[in-house]
């Protein structure tokens, strides 16, 4: 069978047409799966891949099938033990000690960061764009990589034709594991093969801890940051609870406390008011899932751009269903342990 990329553009977009009426789903969200699916393949096969940990929303929807929305956007964690081992030195817990050695890691690792993403990963793929024949710019943007690439068909709205890859370094990415990706679109087709990922992805259970207190601090602020998409952090802790991974990561205490360990080292944040919010009593009974004044506007806003665009693969919950089940989620986590 041919190669998916090999066909031409009207052979593809015929391919995600039958995909699309197989399974329901629009075409454009296909094809950018697609492009999610390749790129994965390309970094983990790469010299760089055996220190890389895939994360956020989309590692819950290729690798464990928890949400049920379409997830564009790659979070990546280059493993700190790797990219800054003279930092880390004999650091058990891999973490800056005072608020001077913070500022000194954060900087460091940034441009190291940002020097891996310019001098190594971005040339791997644009040289794997160069040999393959892809109709792909490719351009980085210190910790992050833009993968833009021409559609076969129009209707992206909420959801852009760029795969966007951004990179970190502050942990190791611990706990992970080994987990297959395949594209959404390859069960439908019989006539094409489509890239197959195998990658280290982050274990749900530290995803929602990550989320939540994220969460938690846009309640104290009433924005995130340089994200203007943010409603699929809800929807997602929905989905963690329906499968059973909220409820193992609410009794992992000590999964939690090194969230707030870790967050409190590497990303300080202040409510409102000017007051330093304090992570470790977030995750011991203070969590905040519920935001309040223009900050629930926004993400009232927010979340029906998302179910517009046919994000949410499932019909959607309703607004007020979403937070009613965030609301259980923070009262459970709150709830101290008899």
């Amino acid at each position: 069978m041919p190669d998916f990329f090999a066909l031409s553009a009207a052979d593809r977009r015929e391919a995600l047409a039958v995909a699309a009426d197989a399974s329901g789903r629009p075409i454009h969200l296909l094809e950018k799966d697609v492009w999610v699916v390749w790129t994965l393949q390309e970094l983990f096969e790469s010299a760089q891949g055996e220190h890389l940990v895939f994360k956020g929303g989309t590692s819950l929807s290729k690798c464990y099938d928890v949400i049920r929305r379409f997830s564009e956007d790659i979070d990546l964690t280059y493993d700190i033990r790797a990219i800054a081992p003279d930092l880390v030195g004999e650091s058990k817990s891999n973490l800056p000690s005072n608020n001077s050695q913070r500022k000194k890691w954060k900087d460091e690792i940034n441009e190291r960061v940002a020097k891996l993403v310019s001098e190594k990963i971005m040339p791997q793929l644009a040289e794997s764009i160069h040999t393959r024949k892809l109709s792909v710019k490719v351009s980085a943007d210190n910790e992050s990589i833009l993968l833009e690439f021409d559609p076969v068909v129009p209707g992206y709205g909420y959801v852009k034709p760029i795969v966007k890859l951004e990179f970190g370094a502050r942990s190791t990415g611990e706990p992970n594991e080994m987990r297959n990706m395949v594209c959404d679109a390859a069960s439908h087709v019989s006539k094409a093969t489509f890239p197959v990922a195998k990658v280290r992805a982050m274990l749900p259970e530290r995803t929602f801890w990550e989320k939540a207190t994220a969460i938690h601090v846009f309640c104290y602020q009433g924005k995130f940051r340089g994200d203007d998409r943010y409603a699929r952090h809800w929807h997602d802790l929905t989905r963690l609870d329906a499968t059973g991974y909220a409820a193992k990561a609410i009794a992992d205490k000590n999964l939690a406390k090194e969230v707030a360990i870790h967050k409190t080292a590497f990303f300080v944040e202040k409510d409102t008011a000017g007051t330093v919010i304090d992570y470790h009593q977030a995750v011991t009974g203070t969590l905040r899932l519920i935001p309040s004044g223009e900050a629930l506007g926004a993400l009232t806003k927010d979340y029906k751009g998302m179910v517009d665009d046919g994000l949410l693969l499932d019909e959607a919950a309703t607004f007020e269903k979403l937070l009613e089940t965030c609301k259980s989620i923070q009262d459970r986590a709150n709830t101290p342990v008899k």
